[in-house]
């Protein structure tokens, strides 16, 4: 291969690997809303599909080199949570006591709206019968 050939092909590979945009820091503490979903119960043999209520928390303490973060309801740190680091999204995973699980995504920012577009789930049980939900909202960024 020429020298020619190889410094054409480097630039070809750091053009194609080098971000679209500039990489903003992950905020560390997020409020997030959630007014759109579905939640899913199942009882006599089927699952039954309703719009669940609105949904709110924030998500604080964000440690991406620790890979951690804390859950925050009604202004009160709950349950820890882990982060699963992903291209332009970051993923909170909240095991619960029982053992079910809540996740959350959170997006890159719009830069549009200037929100952080985000979806959350659920997988839980109650009375021993299954129960899911299905969440989509924005998260916004607080100091």
């Amino acid at each position: 291969m020429t020298i020619a050939r190889a410094a054409l092909m480097a630039l070809i590979v750091g053009a194609a690997s080098s971000p679209s945009r500039a990489e903003e820091p992950t905020p560390a503490h997020f409020a997030c809303d959630f007014s759109t979903g579905y939640s899913w119960t199942y009882d006599s043999g089927k699952f039954r599909s309703e719009p669940p209520k609105d949904l709110k928390f924030e998500i604080g303490q964000i440690d991406l080199d620790k890979q951690a973060a804390t859950l925050i309801l009604d202004g009160k740190s709950s349950n820890a949570l882990k982060i699963v680091r992903a291209l332009n999204a970051n993923t909170f995973l909240e095991v619960a006591n029982e053992g079910f699980l809540n996740i959350t995504t959170i997006y890159d920012r719009d830069a549009t709206t200037g929100t952080y577009p985000a979806v959350h789930s659920r997988h839980f049980g109650l009375f021993g019968q299954p129960m899911f939900a299905q969440y989509a909202g924005t998260c916004t960024a607080k100091p």
